[in-house]
Formats: C-alpha cells, sequence, structure tokens
C-alpha cells in the first residue's frame, strides 16, 4: 500500500511540474493551427446585427486621441511629419487654373498614440501567437504573417468599465491594479455584463495627466492585473483596452515579470490590445455600452497600427 501510495505520488509531482512547465507555452489556436487573426473569430454577422441595435441616440465619440510630437511614447518612439508642396516644392501654381495643393510625410514609429497592438507584437520567448517563431516570420521589411493589415474590421459591442467609481477617485494612481473582483463591481454598479465577442474597455482617469504632466503619464500607470486579464480571456472578448498607454499595471504586480497581461492576450490567447483610448466622453455620459467599430489602416507588415476607433449609441 506505501509503494502504492508513493507511484501516486510520484506520479502526481511529475505531471503538477510538466502542468507547470507547460503554463509558460504558447498554445495552439483553438481555433486551428493555421489562424492568422485570433479572438476575432468570434464576430459574426448575427453579433455585428445585434451590436447595431445599442445605437438609440445616433452620437457618435472619437476613440482615438490626436497624435503629435509633443504625445507622450513608450521610449524611444517618437512622431515627426513634413508638410510638402509638390511640384517645384515652391508652391507655385500649376496649370491656366492655378492649382496648388500641399502633400505630407510622415516619419514616426506606428507604436504612437492610440494603437492597435497585433498579434505580432509580444512573444514568450521569441514565440508568437499560434506557436508561431519570429524566425519564420518576422523581417526587417515588414512582417510576412500577423501584420495588422491583414485584420478584419472589428465591428462589434463594446463595453466600458468605470475603474474611477469602483475605486471612488477621479484618477486611479500609477500601480493601482484592478482585477476580477473590480470588474465584477463595476459591471454591477453600472448594470452590464460581458458577453462573447465584445470589445472591453477601462476608464481609469489617466488621460487628464495628458498636457499637465506628461512626464508621469509615461513613468507608470494603473492597470489590469493579471488575474483579471485570465477572467476576460475567460469571457471570450475579442479587445481589451483603457486609456492608459500600455493597458495593464506599471509598475507590475511581480517586479520580475514585464507586460505579462500582454502576454496573456496577444501570444496565448489572440486578444487584441488597445492602447490610449479616450473614454472619458463616454463615462461623462454613461455610455457603458455601444456599437464599437475600427477600420485600422491597412499598411502593409505593420505590427501596430495609429487607430481612431468609433463608438456609437
Amino acid at each position: 500500500m506505501k509503494t502504492q501510495n508513493l507511484a501516486v505520488a510520484v506520479i502526481a509531482f511529475f505531471f503538477t511540474v510538466a502542468t507547470n512547465a507547460d503554463s509558460n507555452d504558447v498554445p495552439v489556436s483553438r481555433f486551428g493551427p493555421d489562424d492568422t487573426i485570433g479572438a476575432i473569430n468570434l464576430l459574426t454577422p448575427e453579433k455585428v446585427l445585434a451590436a447595431a441595435k445599442l445605437i438609440k441616440t445616433g452620437k457618435t465619440y472619437a476613440l482615438g486621441m490626436v497624435t503629435g510630437r509633443d504625445t507622450p511614447a513608450y521610449p524611444p518612439r517618437t512622431y515627426d511629419i513634413v508638410i510638402l508642396q509638390p511640384g517645384d516644392g515652391k508652391g507655385e501654381t500649376q496649370g491656366t487654373n492655378l492649382l496648388t495643393g500641399n502633400d505630407d510625410l510622415l516619419r514616426t514609429w506606428i507604436g504612437i498614440g492610440s494603437q492597435l497592438d497585433g498579434l505580432a507584437h509580444i512573444g514568450v520567448d521569441h514565440v508568437y501567437y499560434n506557436q508561431a517563431k519570429a524566425e519564420d516570420f518576422v523581417a526587417p521589411t515588414g512582417l510576412l504573417k500577423y501584420g495588422t493589415h491583414d485584420v478584419p474590421p472589428i465591428v462589434t459591442r463594446g463595453v466600458l468599465l468605470d475603474m474611477t467609481s469602483v475605486f471612488d477617485k477621479p484618477m486611479l494612481s500609477e500601480g493601482e491594479v484592478f482585477n476580477t473582483h473590480h470588474i465584477k463591481k463595476a459591471m454591477k454598479r453600472q448594470g452590464v455584463s460581458i458577453t462573447e465577442g465584445d470589445v472591453v474597455l477601462f476608464h481609469t482617469g489617466w488621460h487628464s495627466l495628458l498636457g499637465i504632466d506628461n512626464t508621469r503619464f509615461g513613468a507608470g500607470e494603473p492597470g489590469l492585473g493579471k488575474e483579471g486579464a485570465e477572467y476576460l480571456t475567460s469571457l471570450n472578448v475579442v479587445a481589451v483596452g483603457a486609456d492608459t498607454w500600455g493597458l495593464e499595471v506599471v509598475p507590475m504586480e511581480d517586479p520580475d515579470e514585464v507586460f505579462p497581461v500582454h502576454q496573456t492576450f496577444l501570444p496565448r490567447n489572440g486578444i487584441f490590445i488597445l492602447e490610449n483610448m479616450v473614454t472619458a466622453p463616454l463615462k461623462e455620459d454613461k455610455a457603458w455600452e455601444f456599437l464599437f467599430v475600427l477600420g485600422q489602416p491597412r499598411l502593409e507588415g505593420s505590427v501596430q497600427a495609429i487607430i481612431n476607433p468609433i463608438a456609437i449609441r
């Protein structure tokens, strides 16, 4: 009996070790080994039609911030735009109709301002969504796979969760984390639920620092914790975003980890991330659910995209 118990204990031990070891691996996608769009597979025509019924007033909200030279960005990201006049560059008229005009030359990092994080943005030890290895698809001239130009339009139900009400303050502090019980409390207070295929946005008040204390804005942030990310994953959401530059809490819950929430969402579950969303107008109107519409710029081979999603209620 003792021998049998010992054998069972040994088997249980190695099973636990194996399970823990595998917990850090990037799995094969539940949508199949060839899938490249992740949780967007959950969006169906029926989901779009149901979300469209949320429109009651026709009011629209721009969820993207204005991006410029002074926009705080994760180092070393920068933005620079130059206006050029066509022709000889001196602004001289062309033709008998005296045509004049302007073009623009943009030199920028794509991950600046309001942005979509594509599935190739974050990996685990050089392994990305659906077990894709960096060596097989990451090229200096553009991604060979998972480029944001291939992300289908995201049209679905959007849900805003107001963390400032949960924490009873106008703005959460850097390093202040919210997890499952905070999410559930917000849903109960607001009378909303999260359903499969939703886009979930969090309002933390962090954008109120923009133009006032940009240094503090970029040095840390309140945000989602690992356990809360796992909970949202269990609800089969398509994308998660916030009015912060990185969605998850900084400093992080575990000082030895770097952006673990990004790893939960992007490589392990194919859930897209939306950063620097403008949520204050929605919060002011108590627009807790709405039609969410995103058609990102289709820049071939891009890892991220500068975006301006629209909320309609």
